[in-house]
C-alpha cells in the first residue's frame, strides 16, 4: 500500500509538472504576428488535445494571465503578463541607470560591487561589478541570500516598515556562521543604527572570510528599493578599510538614488 502511495504521488507531480510546461508554451506562442489564437490553432500548435489546452487555458484566465475576446473566442496573454513584463523593465532600467556609479565605486575600492532588491526576507542580486582580484567574492544575477545577514539585505531591511521587519524575523534567523545575528532583539538593534549611521556592515555574517558594507538606495518617493554594496575577502577587506570605504558607498548609493529622481531634503 506505501508503494503504491509513492507511486501515485510521484505520477501526480509529474502530471503537474507537464501541466506547467504545457502552460508556459502555450503562452509562448503569441507573438507580435499572432497576438490573438484560437483553440483550434492552439492545439495544432502545441500538439495537445483540444480540451487539454481548453483546460490550461482557463486556468491561465484565472490568473489574468490570459484573456479570451468575446467577438471571436480566441485568447491573447493578459494584464498580469503586462504588469509582470513592466516590472523587470523597471529593474532593467533600473540597473542600467545604477550601472555607471556601481563601475566608479569598483574602480574606487577594486572591490566586488553589488546592486540589490530585497524580495520578501531575500535579496536577489539585479546587477554586480566583479573585483579585478584574483580572490574574490564569487556572484551571480538573480543570485538569493537571506536579508538579515548580509550586508545589502540589512541596509534595505532597516528601512522597512515594523510589520515587515517582524515577518522576516518571524521567518526565522539561521545561523549561517559564527557571527550571524541570530537574537531578534540584537538584529533590531543592528537595524536602528543602520538607519542612525546611514550604512550596513556584514562581518562575515553571511559567509566566513567575507565582509560587505552597502548602502540604500532610494526612489523619486524616498522609499527604500535597493541597496548597492562592495564586498571581498577579510584578509583584503580590514575593518578599518571597510570603514574608510563607507563615504565611497553612501556617495554610490546617493548618487543612483539622485539618477533616480530622489532629492534628498536640505537642512532647514
Amino acid at each position: 500500500m506505501e508503494r503504491k502511495s509513492m507511486s501515485k504521488a510521484k505520477e501526480g507531480d509529474t502530471k503537474r509538472l507537464s501541466s506547467v510546461a504545457n502552460a508556459m508554451r502555450l503562452l509562448k506562442a503569441f507573438s507580435d504576428e499572432e497576438y490573438e489564437i484560437g483553440l483550434s490553432q492552439l492545439a495544432k500548435q502545441l500538439n495537445l488535445a483540444k480540451s487539454t489546452v481548453h483546460r490550461l487555458a482557463s486556468t491561465l484566465i484565472g490568473a489574468d494571465m490570459l484573456e479570451q475576446t468575446r467577438e471571436t473566442g480566441k485568447y491573447r496573454l493578459g494584464m498580469a503578463l503586462f504588469e509582470m513584463g513592466t516590472l523587470v523593465r523597471r529593474q532593467m532600467d533600473f540597473s542600467t541607470e545604477a550601472r555607471p556609479f556601481l563601475t566608479m565605486l569598483r574602480d574606487t575600492t577594486g572591490e566586488t560591487v553589488h546592486l540589490a532588491i530585497l524580495e520578501h526576507a531575500s535579496i536577489i542580486y539585479i546587477n554586480y561589478l566583479a573585483s579585478r582580484q584574483v580572490i574574490r567574492m564569487s556572484t551571480e544575477l538573480g543570485m538569493r541570500k537571506p536579508a538579515y545577514c548580509t550586508g545589502e539585505g540589512k541596509a534595505l531591511m532597516a528601512f522597512q516598515s515594523a510589520e515587515s521587519i517582524e515577518q522576516i524575523i518571524r521567518g526565522g534567523l539561521a545561523q549561517r556562521t559564527v557571527k550571524t545575528i541570530i537574537d531578534p532583539a540584537a538584529l533590531r538593534k543592528e537595524l536602528a543604527a543602520i538607519r542612525t549611521r546611514g550604512y550596513a556592515i556584514d562581518d562575515e555574517e553571511s559567509e566566513a572570510g567575507m565582509r560587505c558594507i552597502a548602502a540604500p538606495v532610494r526612489d523619486s518617493a524616498g522609499k527604500v528599493i535597493a541597496a548597492t554594496g562592495v564586498a571581498g575577502p577579510t584578509q583584503r577587506l580590514t575593518k578599518k578599510k571597510l570603514m574608510a570605504y563607507a563615504p565611497d558607498v553612501i556617495g554610490a548609493a546617493d548618487a543612483i538614488s539622485q539618477r533616480l529622481g530622489y532629492l534628498p531634503r536640505r537642512p532647514a
